[in-house]
């Protein structure tokens, strides 16, 4: 398994972030609004945008494609091994994943992978194998990662942390509204149903669990606009 570090815009001018190679971590659950406020915010401070859930996408599109069962260690590490995953950028400056040098941007945001991501996301080999590869990400600073245990766990040193939540009810529409915007057709009620599954399957397993940092901006989405959030977020950075 390699990476292949994403490339700042072309013509961005760097701020704050290339200046004193910062970290900054954006953590929370489903439905919050996590991917469109970091991604803003990252290019707004000039600083590479990791998506840290679609990595583990990608390792359960492969499982997918593989017949792998995650129960089975040694079949885990085998698929492991042989998973080329790398992370760039389009001509648009929009993030890019490659699987074993195919391109799944769009195939690991299916409602299918969503879920599998989460089973194989429980998993020590898994998490162990992806957080290596996140810390040589975040070695040289200038970068804003996204997940569910970026200020806990892979950078607790992070410079700036902060975790995003909102209402149980916000969460579903905007979930509803990402997949439906996608061709995907579930009901309020299935939606629902597996943002809970997603949360106890975050939040109680063994391996690094859902939580705020204690050092953490906790920021309630459910009333407010992306531009809100991402204004909140880069007045604390900028002082």
């Amino acid at each position: 398994m390699r990476r292949t570090e994403p490339k700042n815009p072309e013509n961005e001018e760097p701020s704050i972030g290339n200046a004193c190679k910062m970290i900054i971590t954006i953590d929370g659950p489903s439905g919050v609004g996590k991917s469109t406020v970091s991604k803003t915010v990252a290019q707004k401070l000039g600083l590479t945008y990791l998506d840290t859930g679609a990595m583990y996408r990608a390792v359960a599109l492969q499982v997918k494609r593989n017949g792998t069962d995650i129960d089975n260690e040694h079949e885990l590490e085998e698929i492991l091994d042989g998973c080329d995953i790398s992370v760039g950028t389009d001509e648009n400056n929009e993030p890019v994943f490659m699987l074993n040098r195919e391109n799944v941007t769009g195939e690991i945001r299916t409602p299918e992978i969503s879920r599998l991501s989460s089973d194989v996301a429980t998993k020590r080999a898994v998490r162990m194998k992806l957080v290596e590869i996140q810390r040589e990400i975040g070695a040289g600073g200038n970068i804003l990662a996204e997940g569910r245990d970026m200020g806990t766990y892979v950078f607790p040193d992070a410079d700036y942390k902060f975790y995003l939540d909102a209402s149980a009810d916000e969460r579903v529409k905007r979930r509803l509204k990402q997949l439906r915007a996608a061709g995907g057709n579930m009901s309020p009620e299935e939606v629902k149903n597996e943002l809970e599954i997603r949360d106890r399957q975050d939040m109680e397993r063994s391996e690094s669990p859902l939580h705020p940092a204690s050092n953490a901006v906790i920021i309630d989405t459910t009333n407010l606009l992306a531009d809100e959030v991402i204004n909140k977020i880069i007045k604390v950075v900028q002082g």
